[in-house]
């Protein structure tokens, strides 16, 4: 862990996701591997608001769905070029989190996400419902793929594997930005207490509801890979069962971190996969093991290493200050009796 933590374990990690199409066994190790990294980088956009500023968003799946109707309507119904209706899918996310935050956000704790639930069910009702824009329940069918970038096709498993890793990368490089920056740290400060960010002059509104728009604009994007990966939607991605699996992702990664969600999103789908001949079992077996987790690692993975290593540092130091302090004099009381001793 140590290792994974250091500039050479993320360089270590890109090195094998890169060769990773090379040591797949077949295309379908490559389907479950970037479906894996898509909802990576919408789980990296949920720790953003929930394990770095302490929102608990509920409604996140159903962003992510708002970006995948976004390609899907814009693509096959209007005709709109890929690229653009994918960078649209995560403006018009964060445009429509805008007007969900500005509401939600004025609530806190558990309040949040209980509103929150209730949007997401909203935006899954809305997808299902409203036939005339969305195809409802049918769904949308014929979403094309990314067009050709310098003459790479994106309709083959490999290059859209690689496509995906692309924009993981980046998610992770942006997100790295963010939270050692200025910003990350207002976050973390909103994190650990509304009335401590307020004594150190932060503007609490402003900057949950920036939070929560670049949270759900990662959503947006996951979405419209999503779209162009699969090139069939339908209500179903608005479901809230995939953010309390993005919440799972973060909870065995470890909350709060950059490298935990990533962990959690790519390990877990890949322990189901291997758990599914056991079938209709492979549940008796992964519910155990997330008690187990969650008893012994209660801050996930990376999570309880980084707490341990930061304890160790705090015990090193204070050691450190303890040796380098100067010793107290000794205060020497003489034994009575024994200056009469000494003249007898």
């Amino acid at each position: 862990m140590k290792l994974l933590n250091s500039t050479t374990g993320w360089l270590a990690l890109l090195a094998l996701a890169v060769a990773f199409p090379f040591l797949a066994g077949n295309d379908y190790h490559l389907t479950v591997m970037s479906t894996a990294y898509i909802y990576a980088i919408a789980t990296i956009g949920l720790n953003l608001i929930t394990g770095y500023t302490g929102q608990y968003n509920l409604a996140h799946s159903g962003f992510m769905a708002v970006g995948a109707y976004t390609v899907g309507i814009l693509t096959v119904d209007h005709q709109v070029p890929f690229w653009i209706a994918f960078f649209l899918a995560g403006v018009f996310a964060a445009f429509l989190g805008f007007f969900v935050g500005l509401v939600s956000l004025r609530l806190k704790t558990h309040f949040f996400s209980i509103f929150t639930l209730c949007v997401g069910y909203i935006m899954y009702l809305v997808i299902e419902k409203w036939e005339s824009l969305t195809h409802g329940t049918v769904g949308i069918i014929g979403i094309p793929a990314p067009p050709d970038v310098a003459g790479i096709d994106f309709t083959s498993p490999r290059p859209q594997y690689y496509l995906v890793l692309f924009f993981l990368v980046a998610s992770l490089w942006i997100m790295h930005r963010i939270v050692r920056s200025l910003l990350g740290r207002t976050f973390m400060a909103i994190r650990n207490g509304d009335d401590l960010a307020q004594a150190l002059g932060i503007n609490l509104m402003r900057n949950k509801l920036l939070a929560f728009m670049l949270s759900v604009f990662f959503a947006g994007l996951a979405g419209a890979l999503y779209a162009g990966f699969v090139r069939f939607i339908g209500p179903g991605v608005a479901s809230v069962e995939h953010t309390f699996d993005m919440t799972m992702y973060m909870l065995v990664g470890g909350i709060g971190t950059l490298l935990g969600p990533l962990l959690g999103a790519i390990g877990v789908p890949w322990l189901t996969q291997y758990l599914q001949v056991l079938q209709d079992y492979r549940f008796v077996v992964f519910g155990p093991l997330l008690v187990i987790l969650v008893i012994f690692l209660p801050y996930g993975i990376v999570g309880t290493y980084m707490n341990r290593k930061r304890r160790k540092e705090a015990l090193r130091e204070a050691l450190a200050a303890q040796a380098a302090a100067p010793a107290a004099p000794r205060n020497v009381t003489p034994i009575s009796g024994a200056k009469g001793a000494t003249h007898a």
